[in-house]
């Protein structure tokens, strides 16, 4: 059996080990690309079958035609922005299976033409006694989107929170439908792509798999076994 190539975007490796671990968990097989990396094999989709943009630092507003807002305490990283969309139109252009978490994607609407809120209250971590918490709060999925029916069943979730970036309907891409939302202030807490076959985003954190409904595990399975379509499916091209 041809295994599953998935390849998560990060900062460092620790930055990635609760993504990877929830993948490997599942069957995966992962390589990570890190934004120190830019230059060299991180821009490669070779051998890849599905792609995880993780969470991370503030996308660049400048890629959203805005400039920093000065209070907003945006910190961007600009080679990791380029190095993910970079990948991401390599992935979205051979339709492989793309998930987004967080930053991930904030940075997914912003790849298909949305806008960002540059700064939130209420869902940032906080530092308790010298540790970072994630917040919490009330979501309502979408009854007829691709992750309710992923999760089980629309609704009502708690889920956690750990940004201070995000965006409502009027900041969201066109291209992108909206599939969950925050009940307390209208943030859009997950995309996904209409014109592609799986590329779906998400506003928590998943990875934190304590701190989140046990339903979100099916989301990192159906990933795995997306990805594990696509890389069978090119395997048997390749031998044709």
């Amino acid at each position: 059996m041809t295994l599953s190539l998935i390849l998560i975007t990060a900062s460092s490796e620790r930055g990635a080990l609760r993504y990877r671990n929830s993948l490997e968990s599942r069957g995966a097989q992962v390589r990570l690309a890190l934004s120190h990396q830019v230059g060299t094999s991180a821009y490669s989709m070779e051998g890849v079958s599905g792609l995880l943009l993780s969470g991370g630092e503030d996308v660049d507003p400048a890629l959203y035609g805005e400039s920093p807002d000065p209070g907003a305490g945006v910190k961007s990283n600009r080679p990791r922005d380029d190095m993910e969309l970079a990948l991401l139109r390599a992935a979205l252009e051979h339709d492989l299976p793309v998930l987004g978490i967080c930053r991930g994607m904030q940075l997914m609407n912003v790849a298909f033409g949305g806008k960002l809120i540059q700064d939130l209250p209420n869902h940032r971590a906080a530092d308790i006694e010298g540790k970072e918490q994630s917040a919490y709060h009330q979501v309502f999925l979408s009854p007829g989107a691709k992750l309710s029916a992923i999760l089980g069943a629309g609704g009502f979730l708690k889920v956690n929170s750990r940004h201070h970036q995000g965006l409502k309907d009027m900041h969201k891409s066109p291209l992108l439908l909206s599939s969950a939302y925050s009940l307390g202030d209208g943030l859009v807490e997950g995309l996904e792509s209409p014109a592609h076959d799986w590329v779906i985003g998400i506003q928590c954190h998943p990875e934190r798999e304590e701190e989140v409904p046990k339903a979100f595990g099916r989301l990192f399975q159906a990933f795995v076994e997306r990805a594990q379509m696509a890389a069978t499916c090119r395997a048997a091209l390749a031998s044709s």
